[in-house]
């Protein structure tokens, strides 16, 4: 399939169907030699993509979107047969993925650069953008579709070549995107898929084909690839993990806050970078009212195989992530936080070898918890109480992680106030996922982010491109010979 590099069979790894725990297909994995094929074919196609005029290669971009509004339905299918997520939670990745698509079919607007006339006598200024060449995406199970959509289409859009390397848990829907990028017109070599894990990972960062990387995935793993990427002459964006904050203030709209706990912390079983995992009532009351009616919901949360058209939460993606949500669970309670509601042991008629962790809700978490410093990446929400903002906002401000954070209330000033000072990347007043809309650009502060720039939007044009600034003059305005000191531009 045009797009997809050929691994050798020599390796290969399993691909479950996280619903019922069955082996539904297998993965050869690729290493240096793939990521060699992949080069050498986006560095022939790359001059040729780059020279295609910006409205042209838009095009082909606003055919990928019509194919993938098209097909829909059939790429939601594919994403919960391998990821877990409920059908219309992989509908909604697909169409989050399908903005940064409309917004790089603008990409003319983007690059049209600045011009200055007359900056000397004679002489004229102009700057532009131009692409880097060829450059790779690593991105994680989590978002199949998504995240590697928040990447190529503005590489593309920018006239650069783009070699995707997704997660190997969830491998099928990078093929499919490959197949369409090929059906909307993209050239050969243009865009292309490697499958593999760490062997992959590194030969991408160490060659010196390759001009730039962005990744999403862990802090551990975010941290190394900045550092070899960067070590290795690359220009790298990594985005790592999170333990984002919802602070709830005593005057906030309780049943508003609750349904938007529930939504931020359950959905797609908390395997999300931007779900809450922190509830932080502030003051007794609010803290007491909150768990009150948290409880229940969790309690009544509808678990099932992500095709249920009922389910509101799925699987997680394999038993070894399962197993390690548990062990959190496991944790919390050993450290003395109170277990409200405990979702481990759960078994679902018809799908009893399937990944699945019921909803979990902690009460009076303390930050030297586990559970509060480490990020679990499942459906586990910890209530951490505080007597006042400032000791919320604290909280907040004194963890590793700053990739998003909430803050429920009524009041203008206090909301100000939490825009205005809290340590994170991304913000939101009564929104509880404030994930950025693609003509915006997303990403974190601290240890949730490597390197110098966002994804997608604006800054994602930028870090697909190099700066040129020239300064013209034409012959007739030359006529005093030679000059031998710093031009001045008078």
């Amino acid at each position: 399939m045009q797009g997809r590099v050929p691994a050798a069979p020599e390796s290969r790894s399993d691909i479950y169907n996280p619903a019922t725990g069955e082996v539904s297909a297998q993965l050869a994995l690729g290493g240096t030699r793939e990521v060699d094929m992949a080069v050498k074919a986006a560095l022939e196609a790359f001059p040729g993509w780059a020279a295609t005029p910006p409205h042209v290669r838009a095009r082909a971009l606003f055919r990928f979107r019509d194919l993938i509004e098209r097909d829909l339905d059939r790429l939601a299918a594919m994403i919960t047969a391998e990821h877990g997520k409920v059908l219309s939670d992989a509908k909604g990745e697909l169409i989050r993925g399908l903005e940064v698509v409309e917004f790089a079919c603008g990409i003319p607007q983007m690059l049209k650069g600045e011009f200055s006339e007359q900056v000397g006598n004679g002489i004229d200024a102009v700057s532009f953008r131009q692409p880097l060449g060829v450059v790779a995406g690593i991105t994680p199970f989590n978002f199949p579709a998504m995240v590697p959509m928040w990447m190529f289409p503005v590489a593309l859009a920018c006239g650069n070549a783009f070699i995707l390397k997704p997660s190997e848990r969830d491998p099928s829907l990078a093929n499919e995107l490959a197949a369409l990028l090929a059906k909307a017109g993209l050239p050969k070599g243009v865009f292309q898929v490697v499958h593999g894990g760490k062997p992959v990972v590194d030969a991408i960062l160490d060659h010196p084909g390759i001009e730039a990387v962005s990744f999403v995935g862990s802090t551990p793993i975010a941290e190394y690839v900045h550092q070899r990427g960067t070590a290795a002459g690359k220009r790298v964006q990594a985005l790592g993990g999170a333990k984002n904050h919802m602070i709830v203030m005593p005057d906030a709209d309780l049943d508003k806050a609750v349904d938007a706990l529930m939504g931020a912390a359950y959905g797609s079983a908390g395997e999300r970078c931007m779900a809450i995992s922190v509830a932080v009532p502030v003051g007794q009351a609010t803290a007491d009212a909150l768990v009150e009616r948290l409880a229940p919901k969790v309690r009544t949360l509808k678990i099932g195989p992500g095709t249920d058209v009922e389910a509101e939460m799925g699987p997680l993606v394999t038993r070894e992530h399962a197993d390690k949500v548990q062990g959190y669970i496991d944790a919390g309670v050993a450290e003395g936080a109170e277990l409200v509601v405990d979702g481990r042991g759960l078994n679902i008629q018809g799908y009893e070898k399937g990944f699945f962790v019921g909803g979990t809700l902690f009460d009076k978490v303390t930050p030297e918890m586990r559970i509060y410093r480490e990020e679990i990446f499942g459906p586990v929400l910890s209530v951490v109480r505080t007597e006042s903002f400032d000791e919320a906002l604290g909280l907040i401000d004194a963890h590793e992680f700053g990739n998003g954070t909430a803050l429920f209330t009524r009041d203008g000033d206090t909301a100000q106030a939490f825009l205005s000072r809290v340590r994170a990347g991304m913000v939101g007043i009564n929104v509880p996922i404030p994930v950025p809309m693609a003509f915006h650009s997303f990403g974190g502060w601290k240890r949730s982010l490597f390197g110098d720039h966002h994804m997608h939007g604006p800054e994602g044009v930028r870090f697909y491109t190099r700066l040129k600034t020239a300064t013209l003059r034409w012959p007739k305005g030359i006529r005093a010979g030679a000059e031998f000191v710093m031009p001045t531009l008078k």
